[in-house]
């Protein structure tokens, strides 16, 4: 009878500057929440974090195995030689905000099928994962290790043969936290773990803009911006489960995956625009084109070249200008919070689970005005 899978939790050293401590704070918070889901159930044979802070010391369960970073990190070989050395034979990997909305029941749930399998994959997002569970553990031995997590469903299908099997994707399986903006989006629309759910209680968000994008989604008369690396599946998804039009401009999927962020490849229609008319008629001129925007920054930023900082980039998400150092990315961020339409920028996460969840708020929201 094959062994139960063990679940590995990465929780980086996330710090530096006040607004990524906070954010630190929150992803040490969602582990903690995926840690005692899964020490409820009996799915998993061992649960291991792998740990380069000491944030959530004294509050583990007592199961929990605790492995230390103790030299420079490379995602892909520090995941290898853990599963090598325990000799795991089916591994189940979650970034420490991979799956914020899940419950312990999911997670057995995706345990059950592994240990039921032979050969196989099962992740998130195949092109950009950070939920990530397979058999044979030493299949990662046969691959390119990346620095990553986002690589690995595709190099364990392409380069070990794998077969791959995506989870199907709702808002539990896509929402996963990368920036501030992700935690304004909890707690506007709730569903996380106990934890994290009071650590984001005590942070506070401006969700204006947040709060009309959510009128504009089940509005019929009103259309929608979004903007970045807005996936086929998201789009799918939103067009049955939104009242508004949506207006889509799709660009550089693959971004950060496939390393083309640093490369200078990365081209984003908007920025082109945007560099020839400047950030305060971009913004007039978008909003001829929908009553709300959701915009993934990060093609437009790769785009123009610009080296903002991830502090920079966290309070950009937050609309917070007068915190942002980076000259471009302050006038840009003062401009969408000045636009004459509601405007959300983030990363990825905005434009895909974010995005879902949001949908899901909004409704509940129409429906209690219906209601009062």
């Amino acid at each position: 009878m094959p062994v139960a899978p063990s679940l590995i939790v990465f929780l980086g050293g996330m710090g530096g500057s006040p607004i990524e401590e906070q954010l630190g704070e929150a992803l040490a918070e969602a582990a903690l929440d995926l840690l005692e889901e899964a020490a409820a159930t009996s799915a998993f044979s061992d649960i291991i974090l792998v740990a380069g802070n000491d944030r959530l010391d004294g509050r583990l369960p007592a199961d929990v195995i605790v492995d230390r970073d103790a030299a420079p990190f490379h995602f892909g070989r520090r995941l290898a030689a853990l599963v090598r050395n325990r000799e795991i034979e089916r591994p189940v990997y979650a970034g420490a905000g991979a799956a914020p909305l899940l419950r312990g029941s999911d997670l057995a749930a995706v345990a059950r099928h592994l240990a039921a399998t032979e050969n196989t994959v099962i992740s998130n997002n195949y092109f950009s994962a950070d939920l990530v569970a397979f058999t044979p553990g030493d299949a990662l031995q046969r691959i390119e290790p990346p620095e990553r997590d986002n690589l690995l469903p595709r190099l364990l299908h392409d380069q070990a043969g794998l077969e791959s099997q995506p989870l199907p994707r709702t808002s539990a399986s896509q929402f996963n936290i990368d920036s501030p903006g992700d935690l304004a989006i909890l707690k506007l629309a709730g569903g996380g773990g106990p934890n994290l759910t009071r650590y984001v209680a005590s942070i506070d968000f401006d969700l204006s803009a947040y709060e009309a994008l959510l009128r504009a989604l089940v509005d019929p008369s009103a259309e929608v911006v979004l903007a970045g690396r807005v996936g086929s599946q998201v789009w799918r998804h939103l067009e049955p489960e939104t009242a508004c039009r949506l207006r889509v401009f799709s660009e550089e999927r693959g971004l950060r995956a496939a390393g083309r962020e640093e490369s200078g490849q990365p081209r984003s229609l908007l920025a082109f625009h945007l560099r020839e008319v400047g950030c305060e008629r971009f913004f007039a001129e978008l909003s001829e084109l929908g009553d709300a925007a959701c915009i993934d920054t990060r093609p437009l930023l790769a785009h123009l070249g610009v080296r903002a900082s991830r502090s920079d980039r966290f309070w950009s998400d937050l609309s917070r200008a007068d915190m942002i150092e980076d000259p471009f990315l302050r006038e840009f961020t003062a401009a969408a919070s000045e636009a004459p339409i509601p405007v959300v920028l983030g990363g990825h996460s905005l434009v895909a689970g974010g995005l879902m969840l949001l949908t899901e708020a909004a409704w509940r929201a129409e429906d209690q005005r219906l209601q009062d």
